[in-house]
């Protein structure tokens, strides 16, 4: 072959080698710093439920830590299958009235590698979906601690199903589905204030007063049986809760290390807040308390991680423990309601106080695809974020009610006092957390 023409076409093929290389480069819009972070995100959160196991394990009396572990547990199993049918579709589809999505990604049809411009442009559809399910996964979790040690499993595994489906799902698409109408009503909630804590604070709140108090409720002594537990669940739903909010940039760039920055900057100032409140009111600090304000901390900052600075992270920490505080030691006790392992108390005020700081500190300077909050000259911001607290509280009461009692004409809702008594851990699961091997009981030979 003449060599004139062997160099035009090797020309010619180099070109266009290089031009489908371009062209296949620019229709490729899924970045993969991106989705590995993303997916390092989902993986971190997932593990918060786990941890969210030990740390209310740990805070009941021992015959029913496995029945409490269990509640969190399963609800991994639950929820994985119920988002892939239909709990995605419900928050995340194309909006339908407003008010839910439509059912085009019934069983993830069509959730695969490309993206889904609509939430995240250089993620793949399906690692969106991934990092979401975390959070469907863990909020319903969240309500177990208000009814512990009473509630029949049968009822537990009902209830956590049509709760998902008809509070969390309608919710999620309400405040961050693209049309949801609190979305377009410019709420703010970065990460779950109202979608995660106060829903789930508000629905265990129901479920405690519709249930009733435990068995021998202020006259027994209901002291956490392993503080152990206590904190290294603690301390895995703090590393988890790095994922939670600095993921919820869906990008790995500046907003999400603000993220992580404020996330850790207002768990320390809530943990050293509630230190020296319990120091101040009951003269000795405890561990169990220095776990609590670290909590409370990470709910406060959820709503508000992508819109507010460390100094204003600092503020929203110290404030949110003295609020849990006397919710749980003073508002309890005086209305009377058991909620066993304060989840109202906790996720419920810390998640309410953290919407509203949101609106008072939220700053464009940070995020400018936020709002600027009342003390940037905002007031407006501040109002919306009150109506989103509202709604998001009585949609989840209301349905939480409604859920119970519907469950209540086909099953009993709590055990019997027999049940109480032994301890769910024998009753309901035919274990024991604790065996007395010495008796020679609890091994099989």
């Amino acid at each position: 072959m003449n060599k004139k023409y062997f160099s035009l076409l090797l020309f010619i093929a180099i070109f266009m080698c290089f031009s489908m290389s371009v062209f296949a480069e620019g229709e490729s819009k899924v970045d993969t710093g991106n989705t590995t972070f993303i997916l390092i995100c989902s993986a971190l959160v997932f593990i918060m439920t786990p941890g969210l196991a030990l740390f209310y394990g740990g805070m009941v009396r021992k015959k029913n830590v496995l029945n409490t572990m269990m509640n969190s547990f399963v609800i991994i199993g639950i929820i994985s299958i119920q988002w892939i049918l239909i709990g995605y579709t419900i928050a995340f589809g194309p909006d339908q009235y407003h008010l839910f999505g439509g059912f085009e990604f019934f069983g993830f049809n069509g959730v695969g590698a490309e993206p889904n411009t609509d939430y995240a442009a250089t993620i793949p559809h399906g690692a969106f979906a991934a990092y979401q399910l975390m959070f469907a996964i863990i909020t319903p979790a969240l309500i177990t601690g208000s009814f512990a040690e009473r509630m029949r499993f049968p009822a537990f595994l009902a209830f956590i199903v049509l709760w998902a489906t008809f509070v969390y799902d309608p919710l999620a698409h309400w405040v961050w589905g693209v049309g949801g109408w609190l979305r377009n009503l410019g709420a703010l909630d970065f990460a779950g204030g109202n979608v995660v804590h106060i829903s789930s604070g508000i629905a265990g709140l129901t479920a405690a007063i519709v249930l009733g108090k435990r068995k021998g409720f202020r006259t027994t002594a209901m002291i956490p049986h392993n503080i152990p537990f206590v904190l290294l669940g603690a301390a895995i739903l703090w590393f988890g809760w790095f994922g939670f909010n600095a993921g919820s940039a869906l990008e790995a760039n500046g907003l999400a290390v603000n993220a992580f920055v404020v996330t850790n900057t207002a768990a320390a100032a809530a943990l050293l807040s509630w230190v020296m409140v319990e120091w101040f009111h009951h003269g000795k600090p405890t561990l169990l308390g220095a776990v609590t304000g670290a909590v409370v901390g990470l709910v406060a900052i959820t709503p508000a991680a992508g819109f507010v600075n460390p100094l204003a992270a600092i503020i929203i920490g110290l404030v949110v423990s003295p609020l849990c505080y006397f919710a749980i030691s003073v508002l309890k006790p005086k209305l009377g309601y058991d909620d066993s392992l304060d989840a109202f108390g906790c996720h419920g005020i810390g998640g309410i106080w953290g919407a509203l700081a949101t609106g008072l500190f939220a700053s464009k300077e940070v995020n400018p695809l936020g709002a600027d909050g009342l003390f940037y000259g905002n007031a407006s911001l501040l109002l919306v974020q009150i109506i989103s607290v509202l709604v998001t509280a009585a949609l989840s009461g209301v349905m939480t009610f409604m859920i119970l009692k519907f469950i209540a004409l086909f099953t009993k809702l709590r055990v019997d006092e027999k049940v109480e008594e032994e301890g769910l851990d024998t009753a309901q699961h035919g274990e024991d957390a604790y065996p007395d091997f010495t008796a020679g009981e609890g091994v099989t030979l």
